[in-house]
């Protein structure tokens, strides 16, 4: 199935039932009064995560999603039957939010969580509601209210305990294969992931977690080069970021620039996501000579200053892929662990995932803004140079349709 992992779409919660005029009318019951029943309230729109669900590939081609209208009230005091609910169903990890305002709506991270994001119409009033003691015949009734419509984004974020941070062909996918059940794709050129792929990494039984291999980032990616400002998001849910560093590049460039770049990037996109715990991974040391391999790990870790956790792995061989695997699961049961006897701690780690899902679209904003300046400024140039060149070589006015 393809991934999406964006969606635009317009929800409309049901309108309201109209409230019902009648009157009493039965045999030798003279002036029996109102009896005219309220309408039924419209149905209302709802979100719902739901586990077996990975992508909003369907809502790329399904864009208008309608609650149903609450009926009319009847005679005999009957109200309307309220409209049906409509529930819209989303992978987990799901984040929705109102394009018109840009306000973050709720963000779907559990399975079977629920989200209310347009509220159905008040049901009008019978005749019946408006009987007093001075108007015995009543003849107002009202209507009911419309629903609430939005214009909604919808925003996949891959839930994972660890992400893969790095370069194209850093061996992000060949190590997640090696650990896990996961088939992504390799190659040996770059960009050969294109979408989010994650894996389940098993270590004992009842022990596991989920490891993301995120698309890789290339200089500039935080102003939209390659594929890194729209897969940096992904990276916002993850409890610990491996950067995975390729010691030894088929073009021949420095380990240790690679690395710093990446950092840069990802402090452009969100420096909260900057500050997330993060262990260097060295791969590709088969490529190397055993007498060098130390020499080249210390060379590079000397030149980052790197004060954090280091790993020496080969991949493709799986050399040194079980220590990393079986630290991974000890710090991850450890976070696990604080959280549940720490309500305060969940708190603070879910407002640090909603800061830096705020960074990264105020970045996404600022790009969009820049692209469109420059096209302007680059249309505007070309406006005049063909001006230029007109006048210069066939003497032709130009007059501009207003």
């Amino acid at each position: 199935m393809k991934f999406v992992d964006e969606a635009s779409i317009l929800v409309q919660a049901g309108r309201g039932g109209y409230g019902a005029l009648s009157f009493r009318r039965e045999k030798y019951i003279a002036q029996g009064g109102p009896d005219g029943g309220d309408g039924g309230d419209g149905g209302s729109v709802w979100f719902e995560a739901d586990e077996g669900l990975n992508t909003l590939v369907d809502y790329r081609y399904t864009r208008k999603f309608f609650a149903k209208d609450g009926q009319r009230g009847q005679r005999s005091n009957m109200t309307g039957c309220k409209g049906d609910d409509l529930v819209i169903k989303v992978p987990v990890g799901c984040t929705v939010i109102d394009e018109d305002t840009n306000e973050v709506l709720g963000d779907l991270a559990e399975s079977g969580q629920r989200l209310l994001v347009a509220q159905g119409g008040f049901h009008g009033l019978g005749n019946t509601r408006f009987k007093s003691s001075t108007n015995r015949a009543p003849t107002q009734t009202t209507k009911g209210s419309e629903g609430e419509m939005r214009n909604l984004k919808l925003e996949l974020k891959v839930l994972a305990d660890v992400g893969l941070l790095g370069m194209p062909n850093a061996g992000k996918s060949t190590l997640i294969r090696a650990v896990s059940a996961a088939k992504p794709k390799v190659a040996n050129y770059p960009f050969t992931t294109l979408v989010p792929n994650l894996g389940v990494v098993s270590v004992q039984k009842h022990r596991s977690f989920v490891l993301a291999d995120i698309p890789g980032l290339i200089e500039g990616a935080a102003m939209g080069a390659g594929l890194g400002i729209r897969f940096l998001k992904h990276l916002t849910r993850t409890r610990i970021l491996l950067h995975i560093v390729d010691v030894a590049p088929f073009d021949e460039s420095d380990p240790a620039e690679t690395a710093l770049k990446i950092a840069k990037e990802l402090g452009l996109f969100s420096p909260t996501l900057a500050g997330r715990d993060r262990w260097l991974v060295l791969n590709k040391l088969d490529l190397l000579p055993e007498d060098e391999r130390q020499e080249r790990v210390d060379a590079i870790v000397s030149a980052l200053d790197w004060q954090g956790k280091v790993y020496s792995i080969s991949a493709i061989s799986s050399v040194g892929t079980d220590a990393l695997v079986s630290d991974l699961m000890d710090y991850i049961e450890h976070r696990r662990e604080l959280e549940s006897e720490d309500p305060e701690l969940l708190e603070l780690e879910r407002e640090q995932q909603t800061l830096m899902q705020e960074e990264g679209r105020q970045r996404i904003e600022e790009l969009a803004e820049h692209r469109a300046v420059e096209r302007a400024m680059a249309l505007k140039s070309g406006l005049e140079d063909d001006d230029d060149d007109d006048d210069d070589d066939h003497d032709v006015e130009i007059i501009y349709a207003p």
